[in-house]
């Protein structure tokens, strides 16, 4: 009962979170038209989200292992609703980029919800609950793309970014509900918190508590960056930072692509249709080109994103039968290879089915690499861990729009070569990792020999 309570609860982050930085696909068109944006000004507002999103995602990481989860969670919500909402009120371009950068240094510290959720997981369940989550972040996206297709075109893009700051609002009020993490209290000695979270999930469960009491590991130092980088876990922690910078990097770059495409009619049917109908208007031609979104483009849109959850079976199927490295290799590769099928002349059908493939893959990518960063390092370095590599990840995505939004109009294959040869060297990098997360228990101290805690002689001791 408590783990699906759980999982509920914090599968909601995602929704939040992937409205949030979904929002600047649907709203690109309207702002490059009310302002008469350049494709460089407009790539830089997602640039600057995720910008904020990397400055906050090691600063969140770093108090999250000192001071708590819950507490760097319930801030970030905070943080990203009052930023969120002061967006629809931006006067100028250069408002709006500054409230957007703000909300990303919010949404930074969303991870926390996964490092909850992960800490409360039993070894056997992490891998077909933690991909399930994807599922959330799935309803976010289609959301936000339904109320775009509503709203855009009626009352404006500053009443659709009011309207998604709304479920951001409502679940900072289910907060009481989420506990902090017991693994992180028994972590800095306060076993009467953990003792007490264990109680109420008892409780919850209609379940009694085992007798015996809780060892308190020696206190070490906890958020630690050294510790990364300790010769334990440098190379694991590097190759880690690779693949989360360009699993983002091709994750945005699929999701700004597909506006991309859809905006500019890129398909090349479509091109030669124009060109046959002598199509060479001075708006198509001018850098600050100004095209609205069509019904049909929000169509693609839903169904290319409908995608994200086409491999989830064969991902969870993957992750605890293949391991987790095996299994990020393959999907890696193979987003590399579709990235490159984007360049096949085709019709708009057949350019929904790559899409839809890419969208697969990518967010298959990101489930993996989301479960083996929260289970390699120890607790007294998880969300530092997860902070950096989340850090790292929007250097990525910094970079994707200048590619998925600049380089792909004056070359299109050039685009599509980065992205493909960035996915390359994540499949490398994903199956030369020398840990091998799959059915190991977490850790919970730094130290080799209090990775695994002693039993008392005389008393049951409580394990979480």
């Amino acid at each position: 009962r408590f783990h699906i309570a759980l999982f509920l609860i914090m599968g909601s982050t995602g929704v939040v979170e992937a409205m949030e930085i979904m929002l600047i696909a649907v709203v690109s068109p309207l702002i490059r038209c009310e302002w008469q944006l350049n494709d460089w000004q407009v790539a830089l507002v997602t640039t600057m989200v995720f910008f904020g999103y990397m400055i906050f995602s090691i600063l969140f990481g770093l108090l999250a292992d000192r001071y708590g989860r819950w507490k760097i969670l319930l801030i970030s919500f905070l943080w990203g609703a009052y930023f969120s909402l002061l967006t629809s009120f931006s006067p100028s371009y250069i408002w709006f980029v500054f409230l957007r950068a703000m909300v990303g240094c919010g949404v930074s510290g969303h991870a926390q919800g996964l490092i909850i959720k992960t800490e409360f997981l039993p070894t056997k369940y992490r891998g077909y609950m933690l991909p399930l989550s994807q599922v959330f972040w799935l309803a976010g996206s289609l959301l936000i793309i339904g109320l775009a297709s509503v709203i855009n075109p009626t009352i404006g893009w500053r009443w659709l970014i009011r309207i998604a700051s709304i479920p951001g609002i409502i679940l900072i009020l289910a907060f009481k509900f989420i506990p902090e993490s017991a693994r992180y209290n028994v972590s800095t000695g306060n076993n009467k918190a953990a003792v007490a979270t264990l109680e109420r999930i008892a409780k919850m469960n209609r379940s009694v508590m085992p007798e015996g009491i809780l060892v308190e590991p020696v206190n070490e130092r906890r958020g630690r960056f050294s510790d990364l980088l300790d010769s334990k876990y440098l190379r694991t922690t590097l190759q880690i930072w690779i693949i989360w910078l360009g699993i983002s990097f091709a994750y945005y770059g699929v999701i700004l692509a597909s506006a991309e495409l859809l905006e500019r009619d890129m398909v090349c049917s479509l091109q030669t249709a124009a060109k046959e109908l002598g199509d060479d208007s001075e708006e198509s031609r001018s850098p600050c080109h100004c095209r609205l979104f069509a019904p049909s483009d929000y169509r693609i849109m839903i169904i290319s994103t409908i995608g994200e959850i086409a491999l989830n079976p064969l991902n969870i199927l993957g992750i605890n039968f293949l391991g987790r490295r095996l299994s990020l290799s393959i999907t890696m590769g193979c987003t590399a290879l579709f990235f490159l099928f984007l360049n096949i002349c085709t019709t708009s059908t057949g350019l929904i089915g790559f899409l839809f493939m890419l969208r697969a893959l990518v967010a298959a990518n990101f489930n993996t690499i989301y479960i083996y960063t929260a289970e390699v390092y120890p607790t007294t370095i998880r969300a530092l861990g997860m902070g950096t590599s989340g850090s790292l990840c929007r250097i990525g995505a910094m970079v994707a729009p200048f590619i998925a939004q600049v380089l792909m109009s004056a070359s299109f294959l050039g685009a599509l070569c980065l992205f493909s040869g960035m996915c390359v060297v994540c499949a490398i990098s994903a199956f030369t990792l020398p840990i091998e997360t799959k059915g190991r228990a977490l850790q919970v101290c730094n130290s080799s020999f209090l990775t695994q805690l002693q039993l008392c002689p005389h008393e049951k001791m409580i394990l979480i």
